[in-house]
Parts: structure tokens; C-alpha cells; sequence
């Protein structure tokens, strides 16, 4: 009995004497940066997954691409499915966000003109969901409707 509680006092005083020495150690981890990094810059709080803003949409050439495809698509759907509303052709892309998933899902802000529209140019404003899968050379359009207003 006299050297069980011999070793629980020894096991008590080794503890003792090593818990400051680990706090202090992992008290400079945290600060001088070392262990586990947080993210910097324009990374921090961003999701995997997540929308992101596409800076400069205007001379953004491959967007610009985009827009002008998810017009020529939305006009061969009219085409083929033969439903209401006039061709369009394609003005630019306002504004767009991607997101990875798959590949790179863009949602795109597209200004269109009507085809024979008259008074103001007959400028509208679509929202469009494009799919690309650069790896399988494919793009998809999922969604092309006009914009809510604001």
C-alpha cells in the first residue's frame, strides 16, 4: 500500500512540474504563429463551395464568352421548343459569380436586346446559370430567365 501511494505522489509531482512547462509551450505556438495557420488575406472566411465575385466581369473575356454562349443556347432552345418571346442578342455580362462544384458553375447578370425591339433598344436583363467542365471541353446552360427587379 506504502508504494502504490509512493507512486501516486511521485505521478502527482511529475504532473505538477509538467503542466506550466506544456501551457507555456502551447501559450508560444499561438503566438509566433507555429501549429495550426489561420488563413490570410482575401481567403479568410471563405466556405469551400462558396460563391465567389468575379472581379472586372466587363474585361473578363472567358465571362463575357459565357454570356454570349448562354444567349446562343437560350435562342436554340426557343428555336427548337418553338415557345413565346422573340430571339435575343446578347449585349454583356453586369455581373457574375462562380462557385466550384464539379467544375465551375457561373451565375451570370446578362443584358440582351431583343430582336426588332424598338424605343429604348429594348435592353433586358437575364439571370443565367451556366455549368463548365473545362476537362470534357462541355458547358451547359441550366437556367436562363429574365432578371427580378430591384
Amino acid at each position: 500500500m506504502a508504494r502504490a501511494l509512493g507512486a501516486c505522489v511521485l505521478l502527482a509531482v511529475l504532473l505538477g512540474a509538467l503542466a506550466p512547462a506544456a501551457a507555456a509551450r502551447a501559450h508560444d505556438d499561438q503566438g509566433s504563429g507555429a501549429g495550426i495557420r489561420q488563413p490570410s488575406g482575401e481567403y479568410r472566411g471563405r466556405k469551400v463551395g462558396a460563391r465567389t465575385e468575379v472581379r472586372d466581369v466587363e474585361g473578363d473575356g472567358e465571362v463575357q464568352e459565357l454570356g454570349r454562349f448562354s444567349v446562343a443556347e437560350y435562342n436554340r432552345q426557343l428555336r427548337e421548343g418553338g415557345g413565346g418571346g422573340g430571339r435575343l442578342e446578347f449585349g454583356r455580362v453586369v455581373a457574375a459569380q462562380r462557385q466550384v462544384v464539379s467544375g465551375l458553375k457561373y451565375y451570370l447578370r446578362v443584358v440582351a436586346v431583343e430582336e426588332g425591339g424598338a424605343g429604348n433598344g429594348g435592353e433586358r436583363v437575364f439571370d443565367a446559370v451556366v455549368v463548365v467542365k473545362p476537362w470534357l471541353d462541355s458547358r451547359t446552360l441550366l437556367t436562363f430567365a429574365p432578371a427580378a427587379a430591384k
